[in-house]
């Protein structure tokens, strides 16, 4: 069973800056896509930031030029550096895995910014 772990979440104020990061329980390698979704209070789950080992790596308009994706293979792990960050990107950040024919999802983490 492939587990998925975020943390990294928190508060923090417009304009400043978190770090998610996503653990994997297999080597990354095993994936052929990442990805990072955002879900805001009351709304569907999208994705923000995503790697996929055809494609690269790509980013939604609302967040190109303030958030970062990366991958450690060595770690097993990805991350989102968020910077510039805004009161409309609060919610839930939930990290994504894909390889032929399944699909992974961690537990998400909370992420609050205030104005």
């Amino acid at each position: 069973q492939v587990q998925l772990v975020e943390s990294g979440g928190g508060l923090v104020q417009a304009g400043g800056s978190l770090r998610l990061s996503c653990a994997a329980s297999t080597s990354i390698f095993n994936f052929n896509a990442m990805g990072w979704y955002h879900q805001a209070p009351g709304k569907q789950r999208v994705l923000v930031a995503g790697y996929t080992n055809a494609g690269g790596t790509n980013y939604a308009d609302s967040v190109k030029g303030r958030f970062t994706f990366s991958r450690d293979n060595a770690k097993n792990t990805v991350y989102l550096q968020m910077n510039s960050l805004k009161p409309e990107d609060t919610g839930i950040y939930y990290c994504n895995a894909v390889r032929v024919g399944y699909e992974y999802w961690g537990q998400g983490t909370q992420v609050t910014v205030s104005s």
